[in-house]
């Protein structure tokens, strides 16, 4: 008797230390090969981060401020996100909820002849009645953590949902943002078109003038009207893609249709001047994307341990407690009292590999979500790389390009005065002009990808990754007090 109560806290000890493991391998983030610097940066290496600046800190134009809030609050994109957000918290309490004992009640009223409860019991060719009720508890001892596994594998699933929500938040301010620098340079080569135009019909004027004097040749009013066609024919175009820009734009607000109001032009647009991009292992701390993609890692880690779990018996608890009576009016005295109290164990003998498929199916789902995370975080360290390259050469680029527009202007001023004084063919004004168009089509291309670069960069870098979810769709209010 002795050495029975000398077992007896042993295997206390024993359970209790099983009780606090779980089966299966712990969760230790994939290694990842960052770079020590990120190709194209030409700042200094430092902490700070274009990331760690709020959405409209580096969109300063109040019109397009208003467009995010309103992007942000009815997006359908976004509110779609939500509801995935809302499923997987209640996955989550679904798993959690096994953790605990389960506990039901039931009842039940039969009338039969040779029978009590629908169990078969001579009872000398009578009928009768009978009644039970009661409550029921189960509860799995999480001896193995199994559950615990399935908890965990749910959290990380939900935490992943939750990344992949603010991904699509930040995806929604660089898109709003993207489609409204492209609205301007459209307004911008309408601007250019209409300008050209207006150019060509004062040219189409000179040359009409010359010819009524006999001081020029039909052939060159034919081509200055050639020209001023041409161009013309290009306004209606831009028009039409206006209007396509503006119901893209309404539709990531979440709305029909319609024109965009704006007040500001494409070259108005303020970016910021230092653009600082922190160190690249800070960027798998950033990215949505990135963090959203290791959960899933986390989750197809923790299922490697549910599928061991399975091997091992499920160990249990079962009470009941309530009351039986051929009298309904007898049910709930004391006589009539049911309980029981039992301990179960049921665990796999053969089935036919079931189980052992299920593991090895984990074991390569954990393997499938480990090389995305790598992948994704390899695409972050070039779409941070590409933006970077992509901003500096476009900044030499448009060095260049207004040299050549300006040169352009100063050609086609010289051309029309030359033309005048006689002392130039049509074929210079014509030209210098028809070179001109183009030039400054380019260029104002080149303004939009530069401003273009920079949203691109703050989506790569995880814009905004520190601000809280009542900071990001309360944003209006943040604008009105850096305002004062």
């Amino acid at each position: 008797m002795q050495s029975s109560l000398f077992k007896l806290p042993f295997w206390c000890v024993a359970i209790l230390t099983f009780a606090g493991c779980a089966v299966g391998p712990n969760y230790k983030r994939p290694a990842v090969n960052a770079p020590t610097g990120f190709r194209g940066a030409t700042t200094d290496v430092s902490t700070n981060s274009l990331a760690d600046l709020p959405w409209w800190s580096v969109f300063k134009d109040p019109v397009l401020q208003d467009l995010i809030q309103v992007a942000l609050t009815n997006n359908y994109d976004l509110r779609i996100t939500l509801t995935r957000l809302d499923q997987a918290r209640a996955i989550q309490a679904q798993a959690r909820s096994q953790l605990l004992p389960q506990v039901g009640y039931g009842a039940e009223a039969n009338r039969g002849r040779n029978e009590f409860l629908g169990t078969p019991m001579p009872n000398g060719g009578q009928t009768g009645n009978s009644y039970v009720g009661g409550f029921e508890a189960l509860w799995e001892i999480d001896l193995w953590g199994r559950v615990r596994r399935m908890n965990e594998a749910a959290r990380a699933n939900f935490m992943a949902t939750q990344e992949g929500r603010r991904a699509v938040m930040i995806s929604v301010v660089s898109g709003v943002a993207r489609a409204y620098f492209e609205l301007l340079e459209l307004d911008e080569q309408l601007v250019i078109a209409q300008r050209t135009r207006d150019s060509y019909e004062r040219t189409l004027r000179l040359f009409s003038d010359q010819h009524a004097g006999g001081l020029a040749s039909k052939l060159e009013v034919s081509r200055a009207e050639l020209a001023l066609r041409t161009v013309t024919a290009t306004v209606p175009e831009i028009e039409r893609q206006i209007a396509l820009k503006e119901n893209e734009i309404n539709t990531l607000l979440g709305r029909n249709p319609g024109p965009i109001a704006r007040t500001s032009t494409l070259l108005a647009q303020e970016m910021p001047v230092e653009i600082p991009v922190g160190l690249p292992s800070t960027l798998l701390e950033r990215r949505p994307d990135v963090r959203a993609t290791e959960q899933q890692v986390r989750a197809a880690n923790a299922e490697i341990g549910v599928a061991i779990g399975e091997f091992f018996p499920r160990i249990g608890l079962t009470t009941i407690y309530g009351g039986t009576s051929t009298d309904l009016d007898k049910l709930l005295k004391s006589e009539a009292n049911l309980w029981s109290a039992a301990a179960t164990a049921a665990g796999p003998v053969f089935t036919g590999g079931r189980l052992t498929g299920r593991y090895r199916q984990t074991k390569g789902a954990f393997e499938q979500a480990r090389l995305s995370y790598q992948q994704t975080a390899i695409s972050a360290f070039r779409e941070v790389s590409d933006a970077l390259i992509s901003h500096s050469r476009y900044e030499d680029e448009r060095v260049e390009q207004s040299q050549a527009v300006g040169a352009g202007r100063e050609a086609v001023e010289l051309a029309t005065v030359r033309y005048k004084e006689g002392k130039a063919s049509y074929y210079e004004v014509l030209e210098a002009q028809q070179q001109l168009f183009p030039a400054e089509n380019t260029l104002s291309r080149i303004e939009a990808a530069r401003r273009l670069a920079v949203i691109q960069l703050y989506k790569a870098l995880g814009g905004g990754w520190s601000l809280k979810d009542s900071q990001w769709f309360g944003a209006s209010a943040q604008v009105r007090n850096d305002s004062k």
